[in-house]
C-alpha cells in the first residue's frame, strides 16, 4: 500500500514567507521551486501532481514537503556541505610574503610570480598571485623619492610654494630652467608588409644621430603660457639672453617678475651686474635636489611625450621647429598646472612627493 503524502497546514506568516520568495526578482531559483512545492502542498494537491505541473521528479516533491513538515521554513535551506579540503592555508600566505623580503635566487634581480612558486615548491603560480592580489602588492611597481639635504629646505620650499598659492599683486611668477642635449634622431621609419598581407607602420631601432639642441623654458604660473628659447649651448651666457628675452615679451619696468631656478651653476653664479640693471627680477632657488619644485619640469615632460618621444629629424634645426610648433598648439589651450602637495616628512633628511597636475 503507497503511503500518503506528507500533510502541510501553512501558519499566515509561513504562507506570505514563502509568497514573497515568489514575488522577489532576487530570490535563487531553487528557492522559489521549493516555495511552489510546499504552497502546492498545503492547498491539497498530490505529489505526482506538483511533480507533473513543476516538470520535476515526484522523489524531489516529496523530499521537500517532507523536510517542510519537520524543520519548517528552515528545513527549505539546503545543509551545508564539507566541499573539497583546502589544500592551502593561513601558513602559506606567510610563507609567500615572507619569502618576498628575501633576496631573489641568483641571477634574478626582482621577484616574479612563477620565480615564486618555483623557490617554494609546493605552492602554485595561481596561489602567490592570489596572495599578492588581496595584499595590493605589485611585483612590477618601483617606488622612488627624493632626498635633500638642504638644510635651508623648509624656508625655501615656504616661499617657492607661497609664489603658487599666493603670489604678490602686480607680479608675475615664471618658473624658468633648460633642456640640455635634446638629440636629433633620424629614425628608419614606414610601412611593413607582414606575409599575411597587413601592413603595419612604425620605425626600426636603428638610428642615426645629427646633433644636440638646448631648450630654455619659461612657464607663467597664473597663465600656463610658455615661452620657449633655442640654443647650441647651456652656459650663463645662454641663460642671460633667454633671460633677456624674457624680459622683452614683459617690457613694463614697473612690473615685478619672480623666477622659480634649481641651483644649477649656470643660474646660481652671481648676476649682481645683470641684476642691478633689471631691479624688478627676483631670483627664487629651489632646495639642493628639489627640482620637483619647479612647475616647468611638468611641462618639460609633457613636451617629451607629446612631441619627441619617438619623432625622427634630421638636424637640430628641425628639433627645434618641432618644439615651437608644439608650443605654439599648447598655448592656445594652456591652463595653470593645480598644485598639490601631498606629504612632508622630516626626520634627519627632508622626504617629500610632490603631484602637479594639469
Amino acid at each position: 500500500m503507497r503511503k500518503p503524502a506528507t500533510p502541510i497546514v501553512l501558519s499566515e506568516a509561513e504562507q506570505e514567507t514563502l509568497r514573497s520568495w515568489l514575488r522577489a526578482g532576487t530570490s535563487e531559483q531553487r528557492m522559489v521551486e521549493r516555495a511552489r512545492i510546499v504552497l502546492a502542498a498545503a492547498d491539497g494537491i498530490g505529489t505526482n501532481e506538483i511533480a507533473r505541473q513543476l516538470l520535476t521528479r515526484p522523489a524531489r516533491v516529496s523530499k521537500w514537503r517532507t523536510r517542510f513538515a519537520r524543520d519548517r521554513l528552515t528545513g527549505l535551506v539546503d545543509a551545508p556541505r564539507p566541499g573539497a579540503q583546502a589544500r592551502y592555508d593561513e601558513s602559506t600566505e606567510r610563507r609567500i610574503l615572507a619569502t618576498l623580503d628575501r633576496t631573489p635566487p641568483g641571477g634574478h634581480a626582482t621577484w616574479t610570480g612563477s620565480l615564486l612558486a618555483t623557490t617554494l615548491g609546493d605552492v602554485s603560480s595561481d596561489q602567490v598571485w592570489r596572495t599578492l592580489r588581496r595584499h595590493g602588492i605589485s611585483l612590477r611597481r618601483r617606488r622612488s623619492w627624493c632626498l635633500s639635504t638642504d638644510p635651508a629646505f623648509a624656508q625655501k620650499a615656504a616661499d617657492i610654494v607661497g609664489l603658487y598659492l599666493d603670489p604678490p599683486e602686480n607680479a608675475l611668477v615664471l618658473c624658468v630652467d633648460e633642456k640640455p642635449g635634446i638629440q636629433a634622431l633620424e629614425r628608419s621609419q614606414g610601412w611593413l608588409r607582414l606575409p599575411d598581407g597587413r601592413a603595419l607602420t612604425g620605425f626600426a631601432h636603428e638610428y642615426k644621430r645629427h646633433g644636440t639642441t638646448t631648450l630654455f623654458a619659461a612657464l607663467e604660473v597664473a597663465s600656463g603660457l610658455i615661452q620657449t628659447g633655442h640654443h647650441a649651448r647651456r652656459r650663463r651666457r645662454e641663460f642671460l639672453d633667454f633671460m633677456n628675452d624674457v624680459l622683452a615679451a614683459h617690457p613694463d619696468p614697473e612690473l615685478q617678475i619672480h623666477v622659480v631656478l634649481d641651483n644649477l651653476s649656470t643660474h646660481k653664479p652671481k648676476h649682481d651686474r645683470w641684476l642691478a640693471r633689471h631691479r624688478n627680477v627676483h631670483f627664487h632657488f629651489t632646495p639642493t635636489h628639489a627640482s620637483w619644485l619647479n612647475q616647468v619640469e611638468v611641462w618639460f615632460s609633457i613636451l617629451e611625450r607629446a612631441a619627441l618621444r619617438g619623432a625622427s629629424h634630421t638636424s637640430p634645426r628641425q628639433v627645434r621647429d618641432a618644439i615651437e610648433r608644439f608650443a605654439a598648439a599648447y598655448n592656445e589651450t594652456a591652463t595653470p598646472f593645480e598644485w598639490q602637495q601631498r606629504e612632508v616628512h622630516q626626520v634627519g633628511l627632508t622626504r617629500h612627493y610632490a603631484d602637479l597636475r594639469n
